[in-house]
Formats: structure tokens, sequence, C-alpha cells
């Protein structure tokens, strides 16, 4: 275990707790987490085991005992995947730090889990609430050594990251835009699917402002073609055919040497290159296809990732006897927070646009006019002039993280859960999560539970997509 473990849990899930540690009557309760890992030290929130106030045995201001029956019940829950246990309990008074009650609590608990625990180095862990809702979690190993969780992480509208110092304080939030935050985004890591047109300027920014590990994730290599809008991308690069991710990856190591790249030449539907995604605490969708969005959609459900995905394209019209012009210049950002509307739910792909797909890849010949062309619709060019228009939908896309992760605006995020942005019309326009119909997801906090993503085909033994 490391120092750097992140606790992760949902809108949905933080409420619930809050809700139910803190009943109005001042006095202890309790409950239990049933954790996935989707990294060694990323540790997400698949359940909640409330602990019943009626079957405590004792319940005061600063102390509670835990009926046997919900710590079996939560036992039997993780056994049958090998998944982590945290037992959390309230601090009515507000102290935001382990007493020498809890300690002596866990010491007589905590062995008693990794009894019933199949796997032997799967930890098991307590926390703690303060009634303002910030959390502080620890984990155990089967020698009882203490490793703190370091930060844990909450995506809302807000995105809430409680984390701690080495001293055990819990660390300031910096202002948007200081030095301080610069500091503080080393604390991340970010997930870029795409390194394209839009992906490379959204992981160029990331990496500017001083994220501190970067995922890069893309199957194509670095053309002649696409020299004029792929940052970093050299004629070098386009004649040895390089890997796109790999033309990125040597760019920054220019200009920063503290940053931690992990780069894999894949598409995201690969069973490797969701596992590698599903670490990142944030994913960034840079895709021109249906299907990715789909599967990074999935891979922010299961792994309860904060989700942005960036998409810009040039309508065009034309009338009889005269060429084809511009319609429009558009760009599109959604934010998607877990537990909250999916790309699904908002339209940006259906099971018809993902058909319509996958038959242009089986058939291309007999459907090429079902699936729109690259960047200008209804005009075949591909070395398209966009970086202009690709750098604004990207820099609105990073924006958008930063305003979610070091709030500054005058309206509230939720207002904004999608930006659309007209630069023919000059207009932008943006619409509330509320507006968007949220269906019932029960990959919600999965992880790396098969099978995958709840998608058969990446099992172990099968074949990805």
């Amino acid at each position: 275990m490391s120092s750097s473990s992140r606790l992760v849990l949902s809108q949905e899930h933080h409420a619930l707790l809050r809700v139910h540690l803190f009943p109005g009557d001042g006095l202890e309760a309790a409950a239990i987490l049933i954790c996935v890992r989707s990294a060694e030290h990323r540790f997400v929130v698949s359940q909640i085991i409330p602990v019943a106030h009626a079957d405590c045995r004792i319940r005061l201001p600063d102390r509670i005992s835990w009926p046997g029956s919900t710590l079996e019940a939560a036992i039997d829950c993780a056994a049958s995947n090998s998944l982590s246990m945290i037992l959390i309990h309230s601090h009515p008074g507000g102290l935001l730090d382990f007493s020498t009650m809890d300690d002596e609590s866990d010491h007589e608990v905590m062995p008693s889990l990794f009894e019933a625990s199949e796997s032997p180095c799967i930890p098991h862990g307590s926390a703690i609430m303060t009634p303002n809702g910030t959390i502080r979690a620890r984990l155990y190993d089967r020698q009882m050594v203490i490793k703190d969780i370091s930060s844990v992480m909450c995506s809302a509208d807000d995105i809430n990251l409680w984390r701690f110092t080495e001293t055990r304080q819990l660390a300031a939030k910096p202002m948007a835009f200081s030095a301080n935050m610069g500091d503080d985004l080393k604390s991340l890591t970010a997930c870029v699917v795409g390194i394209s047109g839009t992906g490379s300027i959204v992981a160029e920014q990331l990496a500017r402002l001083g994220i501190g590990r970067l995922i890069l994730i893309d199957f194509d290599l670095i053309e002649i073609k696409n020299l004029n809008r792929i940052l970093h991308a050299t004629q070098e690069d386009a004649n040895k055919s390089v890997a796109k991710v790999d033309s990125f990856s040597s760019g920054v190591r220019t200009y920063r040497d503290d940053i931690e790249i992990l780069s894999l030449k894949s598409s995201i539907a690969s069973r490797d290159a969701i596992e590698l995604a599903g670490q990142a605490d944030v994913l960034f969708c840079c895709v021109d296809s249906f299907e990715g969005r789909q599967i990074c959609d999935r891979i922010a459900v299961a792994f309860l990732q904060p989700l942005f995905d960036v998409a810009v394209t040039i309508p065009t019209r034309q009338k009889p006897g005269e060429e084809v012009a511009i319609g429009d210049v558009c760009g599109r950002v959604d934010y998607i927070k877990p537990g909250g509307s999916t790309l699904a739910d908002r339209h940006v792909y259906s099971p018809e646009t993902l058909r319509r797909e996958y038959l242009q890849k089986a058939a291309p010949e007999e459907h090429d006019d079902q699936v729109a062309e690259g960047y200008i619709k209804g005009l075949a060019d591909e070395a398209p002039s966009v970086i202009s228009l690709n750098m604004r939908a990207a820099s609105d896309c990073v924006m958008e993280f930063i305003a979610r992760v070091y709030p500054f605006r005058q309206e509230p995020n939720r207002l904004r859960a999608r930006t659309l942005f007209s630069l023919a019309a000059g207009e932008e326009e943006h619409i509330s999560e509320d507006t968007f119909q949220r269906a019932h997801n029960p990959y919600l906090g999965r992880g790396l539970v098969e099978p995958l993503l709840g998608m058969p085909c990446f099992d172990r033994k099968g074949v990805s997509l």
C-alpha cells in the first residue's frame, strides 16, 4: 500500500452517508463501505451497508458499538469478489481525526475482517465523517500496519477533494488559476482518450497546468495529413509512423521532468485500455466515434470518474446549383458526474448510431452514406484547417474541469452540465443537469468486477471489440 491511496465515492453515496451518519440526535452512527479497486491504491465505493441505529448496542456522542450481524452481512457481500471493507462512523463533535477509542475498536474488529477474507492482499480500513461532510480514512494490512488514505474524492456538480498533508492536516483548496492550483493538481491523475485534434490540446493544457500523472490512450499513428492539428507532431514522426501517444509523450517531456506519463497505443475498446483508464481520477473523452464515447461513458460510471466529453463539427449547406458552404461552426462540452445523467442519457450516442457505425466498419462500401464524414460534414477533407476550432473547444473543456475542481463561477456549476457554442452565430448555450432524464445504472461503482463494464466481450477469456 502507498501513502497516496485514494477513496472515491459518488454524490449519491456521500448524501446517503451524511443523512444516515447524522440523524440529528447528536450520537455517533455507522455504516460499512464495500469498495472495489481500480488501481492498487484507488478504492471505489461500490455499495454502502448502513448500520441500523436501533441495532447498535451503544450509541453515544463519542462512542458506538456495532452489531456483529451487520459485519457478517458485509463480509458475505465483499467475499464474492474479494472486495475491501471500510468501516465508517460519524464524529458529531467535528473531530477530523481518529480517537484512541477508534484505534482500540479497529484493533478488535479488523482481524475478523482479514480472517474472513480469502485473498491475503486485500486491505480493509476505517473512516470517519464530520458534520460538514468531510471524510478521513485509513487502511490496515494483515499485520495491522496503518496507512493513511491521503485523499477522499467525491465528484458532484463540484469535484470535492479532501486531501491530507504529510502532517495529517486537511489541505486548503487553492484559488483557481493561482500557482497553488498548479501545485495542487500534482496530486491528480488525468486520462485523455484520443490524442488527436482536440485530445492533444486538452492533454497539453493539463500538462502545463501541472497535472501530476497523465494517461494517454490512442490507437493511431502520426501521418502527414494531421500535422496541422496535433500538438508536438513532427514531419519525422509522420515519416516514421510514430504512435500519437508516443509523439505527444516525447513533446511533454521536453518541458516537464516531474510528470508521470503512461501511454498506451490501443483502442479504448480493449481490456488493457479500460483497466488503464480506470486508474485515473478524471477522464477526458476526445474521440470521434460513438463506440469510443460509449466505452468512456461506461468507464466513468464503473470507476466513479468525472467525465468531460468534447466534440466539434462544421455543418454545411448546399443549394441547387451552388457550391457547398459553411452552415455553422459548432462545439460541445459535456460534464458527466458519477451517478448523474450519462452520455447515453443525453443522446450523444444511441443503439442506432452504434449500429450504423458498426455497419460502416463491417461493410463500408455498402454503408458509407450512413455515418457523417469527419470535421466538415458533406465535404471529404483529410487535412482540414481546424486547429483554431479545436483549441476553442479543448480550452472550454479544460476550463470546465478547472471550474469543477476550483469553483469560480458566479452561478452554480449544476447549470452547466452541457455547453454548446456556435461560432457562426456568436452564441453559447448552457444546459442544466436537471434538464436530462437519468436512467437507472446498474454499473455504478462496479470497477473491475466481471464482466468488465457489464460487457461480456471484455471478459478475460473473450476477445475485445
